[in-house]
């Protein structure tokens, strides 16, 4: 029989099981057998992470208003209450003597309780604020002391002798401490609720993508090695620094996610090259050559992405870095360790409980080769009306995310919780029934030597402000005094953010700082303005030198960039019209606050962006893999996406169905996240990859390889380069009907 001549396939050849492959592959059941270890100890070392994490952290550290609040509580700690008990007195006035004396007994006990401090009420104080309009309610406040952790147990402790029914009167537990300990607790129940929905769908999806059950089980497997390990982490780091409770959904996430994610490309590559006759040792090593090498970029890109998050002071930022790269690398190590391992072990028995076998009986199997026809088939007619694609589906994604121009920035309060929390309940009865605005008052320390007569100057000028409605105070200790200023308008809107400028710039005898509501969140964005502009300059330099070392191309890490970045505006536009405007929310349940809190755009882009770049890297790599072997842009570009295009829109589908997942939270922030990135990953996978992407690298041509001759040496030295180039033809072939 006489050979047909064929051009290189990174498959070809004898076997190689140099290096890497010798590495993870030379003692495969020990490495299976350490990793059952480690996975037990990460269990142990990971048990009751969510109960030493915060429900903080939007607050920058080093700001103004950072400072005054922790001088307030330090030295008028009667002054900082964190815990309400909303009186109910029924149809009785809170006046009536009978509900007097049993709301006095009630303030009187609480100041008794350990861990509590500063007690006032209505009764004490008769202090209209405290009353509501309607004469039927009345607070008691006072201050549980401790960090977050000590809080919350302080109130687990206390709270059930106070909440319900007490002769005359009914109690409702809130206040900061409140809100922030039922959101954690919400949240952890939810994260529940989201993996037992995450995993079986999961778990379905995946046989439907395989076939096998046996394929299908390990990327599960992987990702379980991932989240266990992050979980462990993240213990660990609450030894040092605060960590965001919010950090664990996006450990779920992005470990089911992105282990996935991986072990789909590995184990579809693996699957391939035994297709073709390769033995399990060959195959693997061919695998990792090509995919491995894959992963690893992949997984670069995405921690980049991610540590960007490092520069904001906020540890509600910081948390999601810690958590995504201690996830991401995980499941990269996972991938590229484990589940080599595990590959040569079961050798063809990976396509053992297939699936399709039953349901295809009586029917020809698919030549080999012929997988993917329709994603070819699509390549082909994108890449013949590559300028009707390329403006079409660019006009489409700005006009989705045209709604974020309209984006408004606030603080998370008791409004992400579901509304018939107690701490939202009792919060919203303040909104609606008490004078003023609850929350929204804004506090100035003064620190320095003064007279009574320089403070009253200062508190006159004070007053004099078009946005003040009253000035209370001061209440002096030493050198150190407090005002607080009631501003007209919500707490957080224009107004009451200008007046926190005008009171910074107020000239008065002693040193001032304003704290308040509407001052943390001046005060944050500023912070994260200041170094939005480093975050993206980081993640755009590193993305730009990763997909460089990728592809050995000047132009493509640039459409990388910016077509990442079109991918978002829908998963932005939507975000405002749903969450900040209110459509749906009924549907959704939840209550819109009218505005976006200020964290979450920068936590959303980092996130979705690393995961469209994860998509990317998948989609250039056997783009690139195909041009080095045959030298034809156009063909290459249709047979990456033959290749990737089925595999990239599964994993982006199961990605979206845990994002879903995470989703149905009742906190707000975290189904806004859920649903928003789950958005962005289908978005990204179905219109830019399979339509924008094909149709850009079709006008850009041949030109799309380019670089210049001191960047080529640098990425023959440096780069990844699968197999071996051809010379490429002096006539490009076009597709077929291109």
């Amino acid at each position: 029989m006489t050979e047909v001549n064929k051009a290189p396939h990174p498959g070809d050849g004898p076997p190689r099981v140099g290096g890497w492959t010798r590495f993870v592959t030379a003692r495969p059941r020990l490495s299976l057998l350490v990793a059952l270890v480690l996975t037990a100890l990460a269990v142990v070392a990971g048990s009751g992470v969510a109960d030493r994490l915060g429900s903080g952290g939007w607050e920058d550290p080093a700001a103004e208003s950072t400072y005054a609040t922790k001088a307030l509580e330090r030295e008028f700690p009667d002054s900082q209450p964190n815990l309400l008990l909303l009186v109910d007195s029924g149809r009785a006035s809170v006046d009536d003597p009978a509900v007097a004396a049993r709301a006095r007994a009630l303030a009187e006990r609480l100041a008794t309780e350990q861990g509590v401090t500063g007690v006032g009420s209505y009764w004490q104080s008769k202090s209209p604020a405290m009353r509501a309009k309607d004469g039927h309610e009345a607070l008691i406040a006072a201050r549980i002391t401790g960090d977050e952790n000590a809080m919350g147990k302080t109130l687990d402790r206390i709270a059930p002798h106070y909440r319900g029914t007490h002769g005359p009167v009914r109690v409702k537990v809130g206040g900061i401490v409140a809100v922030r300990h039922e959101m954690q607790t919400i949240i952890k129940e939810d994260l529940t609720r989201a993996e037992m929905i995450a995993l079986p769908i999961t778990l379905i999806l995946l046989v439907m993508v395989f076939g096998s059950a046996i394929a299908a089980l390990l990327p599960l497997g992987i990702g379980i090695v991932a989240i266990l390990g992050t979980n462990a982490v993240l213990r660990g780091l609450t030894s040092f620094t605060d960590v965001s409770v919010f950090a664990l959904n996006l450990t779920t996430a992005l470990g089911l996610g992105l282990a996935i994610d991986y072990a789909l490309f590995i184990v579809r590559r693996y699957r391939e090259e035994l297709s073709t006759g390769a033995d399990p040792l060959t195959a693997v090593g061919t695998t990792l050559r090509t995919a491995g090498r894959t992963v690893l970029f992949s997984a670069l890109t995405v921690a980049v992405s991610l540590a960007a998050m490092m520069v904001f002071p906020q540890y509600f930022l910081r948390s999601f870095a810690y958590a995504g790269i201690a996830v991401v690398l995980l499941a990269a190590a996972a991938a590229l360790i484990l589940l080599p391992a595990a590959l040569l072990l079961l050798g063809h028995r990976v396509n053992s409980l297939d699936l399709r076998r039953l349901l295809s009986r009586g029917r020809e199997p698919k030549a080999a080769g012929t997988e993917g026809t329709a994603w070819a088939r699509a390549a082909t007619l994108v890449m013949r009306r590559a300028p009707l694609f390329a403006l079409g589906t660019t006009a489409l994604l700005v006009l989705l995310g045209l709604p974020f121009l309209g984006v408004k920035f606030g603080t998370a309060d008791d409004r992400q919780l579901p509304s018939g929390a107690e701490s939202h309940v009792v919060q919203q009865h303040l909104r609606d029934g008490f004078p003023g605005t609850p929350g929204g008052g804004l506090e100035i320390l003064a620190e320095g030597k003064a007279d009574e007569t320089q403070y009253a100057d200062y508190k006159q000028r004070v007053a004099a402000l078009p946005e003040v409605v009253r000035v209370d105070g001061p209440l002096v200790k030493g050198y150190t005094a407090y005002f607080t200023v009631q501003p007209k308008g919500e707490a957080v809107d224009t107004a009451a953010q200008n007046l926190v400028g005008d009171l910074r710039s107020l000239k008065a005898p002693f040193d001032t700082k304003v704290t308040g509501t509407a001052a943390v969140l001046v005060d944050s964005k500023h912070a994260i303005g200041q170094r939005l502009p480093w975050a993206g300059a980081f993640i755009a330099i590193v993305t730009l030198l990763l997909v460089f070392l990728l592809t050995g191309s000047v132009l493509i890490p640039l459409q990388a960039v910016v077509l990442n970045a079109l991918s978002l505006t829908a998963m932005f536009g939507a975000v405002v019209w749903v969450f900040q405007d209110g459509h749906l929310s009924g549907a959704l349940g939840f209550t819109s606050p009218g505005s976006i809190e200020t964290t979450l755009p920068v936590l959303m882009f980092c996130v979705a962006f690393g995961l469209s770049m994860d998509y990317g890297v998948f989609l250039l790599s056997r783009i690139k893999e195909e041009y080095e072997r045959t030298g034809d842009h156009n063909e290459a570009v249709r047979h990456g996406l033959q290749r990737t295009g089925g595999l990239i829109t599964a994993a982006a589908v199961i990605l979206a169905v845990v994002m879903v997942a995470i989703g149905t939270s009742r906190v707000t922030n975290t189904k806004m996240l859920g649903l928003g990135i789950a958005l962005a990953v289908l978005m990204d996978a179905m219109v830019v990859r399979s339509l924008l992407v094909p149709a850009i690298m079709r006008l850009t041509g041949r030109a799309t390889w380019w670089a210049p001759a001191p960047l080529r040496r640098f990425h023959q030295r440096f780069g990844l380069s699968e197999g071996e180039p051809a010379v490429p033809a002096e006539e490009e072939k076009e597709p077929a009907g291109v």
